[in-house]
């Protein structure tokens, strides 16, 4: 039997999180089935058993893995013209799959959690029709002795839109991956997500997101804290397919750096196959602003309150992405004691 190898810094797109370092291979491939728990489910969403043949969209290898060996999983629908709103949690780890449909011209308010601390490995299919509209809002709590990836493949047709914010507090190791495909023109994905680290944390985000057809939009902005060992990832590859003209893409990737032995990885790419498209990227790493602080400080603010008050400021526009006030307020709420935390 062919021993399991383990994605590693050896390869590009695993270069900052070495997965063969964190974790033992035969207690991944010993990991059982993961469960899940859909709650608050509304409106016109049915859920069921995974069906045993998934849609197939671009995924990595490790949600390939978890494809094979994940016995079970969940279904999320939502039908043609409906709306509706779930909260899938992730109740044990272990392998899992989740597939999570919204046909032409329905709505989903997806909010995405989880409670479990130890190993998960989770290839997460999402599939949208024509005009339809997904919110997805990911929470990846602090698990200091956890070690997950989740894996998400996600096509969107014509004129549907993909909004989704993936906030992150940090792991022994945490990596979100996302493929995206938009297929049909007038398809957007909209990119959010912030991460706050401390102690020897880490936090990945990689994007792949693949204009396929002219006419279609992808914007992301992504705001990295790292304090004492933490590291922090981004990595975000843009590719316009030849003939896809008209294709508008923005990327964003800012860091703050606070500890002498901290690290922030930003890779932003392009792939342009076109000739009339719009795409920007840009990436910057610093620490607080010390003029800002000084100010701060001289108007009788502590320093722990004035350092929390300019991170916040920091990471407030990508917070704002987040479309539900009701969940937006509760993602600060923990990103503040995070940030507190971090002052101290």
């Amino acid at each position: 039997m062919t021993a399991l190898v383990l994605p590693n810094r050896r390869i590009e797109d695993w270069k900052y999180t070495d997965l063969r370092n964190a974790i033992d291979p035969a207690s991944v491939e010993s990991a059982p089935t993961a469960v899940w728990n859909v709650l608050s489910v509304s409106g016109a969403v049915e859920q069921n058993e995974l069906p045993e043949i998934m849609p197939r969209g671009k995924h990595g290898v490790m949600a390939d893995l978890a494809v094979s060996l994940a016995k079970s999983g969940v279904l999320l629908r939502v039908g043609k013209g409906q709306e509706g709103s779930a909260h899938l949690k992730l109740a044990q780890g272990g392998h899992g799959r989740a597939l999570i449909v919204v046909e032409d011209g329905a709505f989903l308010s997806l909010r995405e959690t989880s409670e479990t601390g130890d190993f998960a490995n989770i290839a997460i299919e999402i599939v949208l029709g024509r005009n339809a509209h997904l919110s997805h809002v990911r929470e990846a709590p602090l698990q200091p002795d956890g070690v997950r990836v989740t894996d998400y493949s996600v096509r969107v047709a014509g004129c549907g839109v993909y909004r989704a914010h993936f906030t992150d507090f940090g792991a022994k190791l945490s990596r979100a991956e996302l493929h995206i495909a938009l297929e049909g023109e007038d398809a957007e994905a909209k990119l959010s997500g912030v991460s706050v680290l401390g102690e020897t944390r880490h936090a990945d985000v990689t994007t792949r997101i693949t204009h396929a057809v002219g006419n279609t939009l992808s914007t992301q902005l992504f705001k990295i804290i790292a304090d004492r060992h933490a590291r922090g990832v981004y990595q975000g590859k843009i590719s316009v397919a030849n003939g896809a003209d008209g294709s508008d893409s923005r990327q964003t990737a800012k860091g703050l750096l606070l500890g002498e032995r901290s690290e922030i990885d930003l890779k932003p790419e392009l792939e342009i196959l076109a000739d009339d498209v719009k795409c920007a990227h840009g990436a910057a790493v610093g620490d607080l602003d010390a003029e800002s602080l000084f100010y701060l400080r001289s108007r009788g603010l502590p320093e722990s309150e004035a350092r929390a008050m300019l991170m916040r400021a920091f990471l407030e526009d990508a917070v704002a992405e987040i479309a539900d006030e009701a969940i937006r307020a509760e993602v600060w709420l923990r990103v503040d004691a995070a940030l507190a935390e971090l002052s101290a």
